[in-house]
């Protein structure tokens, strides 16, 4: 039964997430609520994960909540129902694409999509920006043995200041030249050295 719903609730992600990766977003926090599948400091390890790790956001997303969900057949669940619904449409599409090319409710439509992608982009960076800087996971207290309630404490001070100081490297200094992966590894660094 997890299956099922892993591949439809990610069916659902995959056909209204317009624009990507980072458009899955608003609708992953939507669907950790109403879950319970993961909490919103597990959302932000997968997007860091997702955007670091080679392959196309959404799909690593999902492959990481399947799996977190129900293992690896949830992984694959959760893989196909995102990626299902887009090749869906893509056939459909490209079966009528010569015959609607020149339509201008066609154009309309498209164009009205970029807007909606514009929207759940900016929605995901204000999520993300809200989950990694302005809360910090801190363990509760403790209302049976073995179970710890998190806690939010808000402005995550280290955070704060480690994007304050890549903003500045990447912009203002000769070190803006590097490959983005190396200030990839020195964030995970400093996020290594904060837990300790």
């Amino acid at each position: 039964m997890t299956l099922i719903q892993l591949f439809l609730e990610f069916c659902r992600v995959g056909l209204f997430s317009v624009g990507g990766g980072l458009a899955t977003i608003p609708f992953l926090t939507d669907l950790g609520e109403r879950t319970g599948w993961f909490t919103s400091g597990q959302l932000a390890d997968m997007i860091a994960i997702s955007e670091s790790t080679p392959g196309p956001m959404g799909v690593n997303m999902a492959t990481y909540v399947g799996f977190h969900t129900a293992g690896i057949p949830g992984g694959v669940a959760a893989t196909l129902g995102l990626v299902s619904s887009s090749i869906v449409i893509i056939l459909i599409i490209a079966g009528f694409l010569d015959k609607f090319r020149q339509s201008k409710a066609v154009d309309a439509v498209f164009y009205g999509l970029r807007a909606a992608s514009v929207a759940l982009i900016t929605a995901a960076l204000l999520q993300v920006a809200k989950i990694a800087l302005m809360f910090h996971e801190v363990a509760g207290p403790e209302m049976a043995p073995g179970l710890v309630v998190p806690k939010y404490e808000p402005f995550y001070w280290p955070a704060i200041i480690l994007a304050v100081v890549i903003f500045v490297l990447v912009k203002f200094s000769p070190l803006k030249k590097l490959h983005p992966i190396c200030f990839i590894g020195l964030a995970a660094l400093a996020g290594i050295l904060f837990q300790m």
